[in-house]
């Protein structure tokens, strides 16, 4: 797999003759993507770089089709979180049809179901995907570093169990509201179709002690890992960006619905209470010809200085507090990291997103008693428009989906920002951090090139919803013959032209 997956390969295209490194692909993430490298004889680092090299296109693929059936289609770019393109699909279309505000039922419906989401997806990336590195050691064989390992081994056993079990109950919460665990249904256009059914309210209400108990061991995993660990905070993949996140009219840490801030990087609010329908005067988007994934910033502060990072790191940045008791003084510790400052360290987004699964824990079970998720109305409509933007908190993020209707009431355009997306210049400044800190002048092994790979999932990304651009895509075309030979081949490059290769 070593010999496969991290290629050295010549470049006739490199005219300073580099040495050109592939990690191909970037494992333990959802998507395909790879990691290149150029280094010179001297095994210095002249260039890191994260490639997305899958493309989709959902942008295209909803356009003609009537608006109320855009969030079931859109919730299928994912897998993992597709209930975060249901409801940030079903917050747009809500503007659509002139709905501001949801029946008090049908938003708390909508919150359970978002709680249950971030949660699973949570527990789904530390214990499944990035564990077995903190866990084992960045070091450790290659074979070893996955979930299966974990549960063969004594000492992680239990809490690998404990990761997969919140998983499972994650999932069950969103299958109690719209039926499915993956691909349900249940926002409608101004609300949902239907109540909590009183029975997986008490199926699902016995087991909060003990979730809360394994999301408490958890945090408390990611926490003492992250303190015994000097180079956690002070020297991996440590860079300094600004934050953005939703939160609530006073400051408080929002996943559903809030207006949007930004956190410089020395702590100050650079921007507040941004309202989500007019990102498109404050967000601006770079297309760069080596990725199909487009590079955010702040429109005022231009892109060499205005991009920014979100997501549960960003989150807890951002807010002035969270509205649980729990995860609120699991908060005020871990900003005691750097003396309130934001905090910086890429791996502390582990720690930021154990938070959260505390907090959605706390959530559900307040939910789950509330008397409105069991009664009352469901839907309202106002006066329907042709222009809808919907913005929530993914669990990797701020996540944007923006849709233009015709007066049939059929898409004619959309535009999604994914979190991933947000976090593009981020994740390659990350890698680039590594590659120079442990990467430089050195031998490299596959236990090294792992520090890549370990900087990437930091993130969390979600490669498969990321992929998409604007303008010309570079493209490579093959006419291969039924042997398996290429007879022709065309290639596009960003800049539009087109020449035989």
């Amino acid at each position: 797999m070593t010999e496969q997956r991290y290629r050295h390969l010549e470049t006739a295209e490199n005219p300073r003759d580099l040495r050109r490194v592939a990690i191909d692909p970037v494992t333990r993430v959802e998507g395909h993507g790879k990691v290149t490298l150029l280094l010179d004889e001297m095994g210095r680092v002249h260039q890191a770089r994260l490639h997305i090299v899958e493309f989709r296109g959902f942008e295209k693929f909803i356009q003609g089709r009537p608006y109320w059936e855009v969030p079931v289609l859109v919730q299928r770019l994912c897998g993992i979180c597709p209930v975060s393109h249901l409801l940030a699909g079903a917050k747009a279309v809500d503007c659509l049809v002139g709905v501001e505000t949801l029946p008090p039922a049908a938003e708390k419906l909508r919150r359970l179901l978002h709680y249950g989401q971030v949660l699973q997806s949570h527990a789904l990336h530390f214990f499944h995907l990035a564990s077995p590195d903190l866990l084992f050691g960045f070091d450790s064989e290659a074979e070893k570093r996955n979930v299966l390992e974990l549960l063969r081994c004594g000492r992680f056993r239990d809490i690998a169990l404990e990761g997969i079990k919140l998983r499972k109950f994650g999932q069950e919460v969103i299958r109690a509201v719209i039926g499915k665990r993956i691909h349900g249904t249940g926002p409608i256009p101004g609300g949902m179709n239907k109540h909590l059914d009183a029975a997986d309210r008490d199926r699902l209400a016995p087991q909060l002690d003990e979730v809360l108990r394994w999301a408490r061991n958890g945090l408390e995993l990611v926490r003492s890992l992250y303190l015994a660990n000097a180079d956690y905070h002070h020297r991996f993949a440590v860079i300094r960006s600004h934050f953005m996140a939703l939160v609530t009219g006073d400051g408080g840490h929002e996943l559903y619905d809030g207006r949007i801030r930004v956190r410089g990087d020395d702590g100050r609010i650079l921007f507040d209470g941004l309202c989500d329908r007019d990102y498109t005067g404050y967000i601006h988007e770079q297309v760069k010809a080596w990725s199909y994934m487009k590079f955010p910033y702040l429109a005022a502060l231009g892109p060499e200085e205005g991009w920014y990072r979100v997501g549960p790191l960003a989150r807890i940045n951002t807010c002035d507090f969270i509205d649980t008791p729990e995860a609120e003084a699991a908060r005020r510790e871990f900003l005691r990291l750097d003396g309130g400052l934001p905090v910086q360290a890429s791996l502390a987004y582990h720690w930021a997103r154990m938070i959260e699964i505390l907090h959605c824990a706390e959530k559900i079970r307040d939910l789950l008693a509330d008397p409105d998720l069991y009664a009352g109305d469901l839907e309202t409509r106002g006066s329907r428009c042709h222009e809808g933007v919907g913005v929530i908190e993914a669990p990797r993020g701020v996540l944007i989906h923006h849709y233009r209707i015709d007066d049939d009431g059929l898409v004619t355009k959309a535009n999604l920002i994914v979190s991933t997306t947000h976090n593009n210049t981020a994740m390659n400044e990350a890698i680039r951090q590594v590659a120079a800190e442990y990467l430089d002048g050195c031998e490299l092994t596959e236990a090294l090139l792992n520090r890549i790979e370990i900087a990437i999932r930091a993130y969390d990304p979600c490669l498969s919803c990321a992929t998409h651009a604007i303008g010309k895509m570079p493209l490579v075309v093959d006419l291969v013959t039924a042997e398996g030979e290429t007879v022709q081949r065309l290639v596009r490059h960003g800049d539009g032209a087109v020449a035989a290769a």
